[in-house]
């Protein structure tokens, strides 16, 4: 069977093998203090054009997204987002363990707008609520959509207004970089206070690269890493690996491909007359099925239930990755 539940079913792209096997007997420091860590720092200063910025290595998006909040927010703060951002849904609790409310408003296409933030900020006007202080969205977002420049900045405008931080997860950023009208990574350090740069779903064998642009958000920022049990004691593997995400553009091109792959799948559902629950340009798709097709498609491949549309239709997820071969998605729609 063919799995398309996921982005990081497979190991690592194999430039990244390669990578860490060939500086596998080579001594150095722990903790990201290595000089692998600190060339991939560099090499993503420059792409972003700013040495100002904090950058830190950590494993995962749930540890990286509860460690960035939690030391961002005062005890009596919140986050702010949509009711089926990551933070909300899909990491148990691991924000509101540790003490901070999430506040939420319906998603629009996956997406957070302006609007929404506002309508919060009115709804805690004063010490009886907790206070929201930060802003928290996806890029790509959980259905798979993605903020043009102009909504990324229209966004941040409206943080900055509301004296709110704005947090940008992007455990599935490559697969935006490479749409024409979404900001670039030099873009999106002018237009948030901090991001990640996702690696475990984007070729990498693990690891998230958090960028910290806000000064107010950098101050003994490894402190929160370790108190937390997130330092890496061979934390030069995870510079190794973005080192080679950054070389020559990889990054880039396995958002390129994966996204290459999804729009053949995309392409063949509506051929074949299948609607989509929603439109994502990117490499998650979200096909509507009646169950007929659903048991026939369960026999060869692995897809993820998202929610029953009626009594005989179903909305799946199908996810393509660095990995995923532009073949077994053509036979994935030869056989549907």
């Amino acid at each position: 069977m063919y799995n398309f539940a996921s982005d990081y079913l497979e190991g690592a792209h194999p430039q990244v093998m390669e990578a860490l096997n060939k500086t596998n007997f080579i001594q150095t420091v722990g903790y990201g203090e290595d000089q692998y860590c600190q060339k991939a720092k560099d090499k993503i200063k420059a792409i972003l054009e700013n040495e100002n910025v904090d950058i830190h290595f950590l494993v995962g998006g749930t540890q990286t997204n509860m460690i960035m909040i939690s030391s961002a927010l005062k005890d009596y703060q919140a986050v702010i987002a949509v009711d089926s951002g990551h933070i909300n849904v899909h990491e148990t609790g691991a924000v509101e363990f540790t003490g901070h409310k999430i506040l939420t408003k319906p998603h629009q296409d996956g997406k957070m707008i302006p609007e929404m933030i506002d309508e919060i900020m009115r709804e805690h006007p004063d010490e009886h609520m907790v206070q929201p202080k930060m802003v928290y969205i996806s890029q790509t977002t959980e259905y798979g959509t993605y903020y043009t420049l102009e909504e990324l900045k229209a966004i941040y405008e409206c943080c900055q207004k509301n004296n709110l931080y704005l947090f940008i997860d992007g455990a599935r950023l490559g697969s935006a970089l490479v749409l024409k009208d979404a900001p670039t990574l030099q873009e999106m350090a002018l237009y948030s206070d901090v991001f990640y740069i996702g690696g475990t779903k984007m070729g990498a064998l693990f690891g998230e690269c958090l960028v910290i642009i806000n000064d107010e958000l950098k101050t003994d920022f490894r402190y929160h890493i370790k108190q937390k049990g997130a330092m890496l004691a061979k934390g030069r593997l995870l510079g190794v690996q973005f080192n080679t995400l950054f070389e020559n553009d990889l990054y880039l091109e396995i958002g390129k491909h994966e996204n290459e792959c999804a729009d053949i799948l995309r392409k063949g559902f509506k051929d074949k007359g299948y609607k989509m629950y929603i439109e994502s340009p990117s490499n998650q798709i979200f096909p509507i099925v009646d169950q007929q097709t659903l048991e026939k498609i369960n026999k060869n491949y692995i897809t993820t239930y998202m929610f029953k549309i009626d009594d005989q239709h179903t909305c799946i997820r199908l996810v393509t990755s660095w990995a995923t071969s532009k073949e077994i998605c053509e036979q994935f729609i030869e056989e549907l």
